[in-house]
């Protein structure tokens, strides 16, 4: 697995396919980011993508390549700089100690011709660069601390457009508290309506979400391996969805991708306008389905993480 380091003379990293880019992002939540992208796209909704917090890019790749035509793609990020208050300074050197702009930017590369408009910097400075009414997607990956998520919301709030769709990462994860408490009170406080739920994840938006809620379960009822329940959540629909057992939407193709040889076999990763499909896992045994229903996500992402490096040792 490809792993950037701190030290700048360190090799860049050289990614075949977009599973080899550190980072967590799901089937679940591919298939989502994929659909409403696509969605936003046939209902005629135009804007741009926007993403705080990168890690090392490998959800950007995958908006990366849904981007439309005349369409702009802002990735805010600290990536080297400081974090300019005590707390984030700890959270940053605790989960990120490994963050470089030059893995993010090697690792982008890999799979498109140029960069994003890049912003370094605290995600608080992102209304400099990004004008409001003019996001149709973003995707809140950044600070897991109360303020600052609290902060991040309020700032997509002016940048979407009236059916912009705002993805918030760690509601629900233990370790994030704050990320939880930051939604749920743009919740009940400041008119955020939720959509859906996955494991890790949170789709809701500003403007109306019934058009989305019924094409999302109108899309739903006809995919294999995607789980959904509906719940009432102060008197209003949630869909909550697990797709353990689905398959992975397209990806853009990696220009370090071997000719020949096994990576080269598989079926082509990237379709343009999103959809196209790869071809489906082996089958899980039934100790890994039973672990993949009932481990906590970041037990489940440690396992997943052990596997993939033993496997790239062999």
């Amino acid at each position: 697995m490809t792993a950037p380091l701190a030290d700048p003379r360190a090799p860049l990293p050289r990614p075949t396919r977009l599973s080899e880019v550190k980072g967590w992002f799901f089937t679940a939540d591919q298939l989502l980011f994929d659909w409403f992208l696509a969605y936003q796209r046939s209902a005629g909704h135009r804007g741009d993508l926007l993403e705080l917090g990168a890690y090392l890019g490998k959800s950007a790749i995958f908006l990366g390549a849904r981007l439309g035509e005349g369409e702009r793609f802002t990735v805010c990020d600290l990536f080297d700089s400081p974090a300019e208050d005590a707390s984030n300074t700890k959270e940053m050197a605790k989960s990120y100690a490994t963050l470089t702009r030059r893995a993010f930017e090697a690792n982008y590369l890999a799979f498109h011709d140029t960069l994003p408009d890049i912003v370094q910097g605290l995600s608080s400075r992102v209304r400099e660069h990004v004008t409001a009414d003019s996001v149709r997607f973003a995707h809140i990956d950044a600070s897991h601390l109360y303020e600052h998520v609290h902060g991040d919301i309020l700032a997509v709030r002016e940048l979407l457009t009236g059916t912009g769709v705002v993805v918030l990462d760690d509601f629900r994860a233990e370790h994030c508290p704050g990320v939880a408490a930051a939604t749920w009170q743009a919740v009940a406080n400041e008119g955020l309506h939720p959509v859906c739920i996955t494991g890790t994840k949170f789709y809701g938006t500003w403007g109306d979400p019934e058009p989305l809620r019924s094409a999302l379960l109108a899309w739903l009822a006809g995919r294999d391996g995607v789980w959904h329940e509906v719940q009432q959540v102060n008197g209003a629909p949630l869909i909550r969805i697990s797709a353990k057992g689905a398959t992975e939407p397209a990806h853009p193709v990696s220009r370090h991708r071997p000719a020949g040889g096994a990576t080269a076999a598989r079926a082509p990763e990237h379709v343009p306008g999103a959809g196209g499909r790869r071809p489906a896992r082996p089958a899980r045994g039934p100790l890994r389905r039973l672990a993949a229903d009932w481990l906590p996500p970041a037990v489940t992402r440690a396992l997943v993480e052990a596997r993939r490096a033993r496997a790239a040792r062999r």
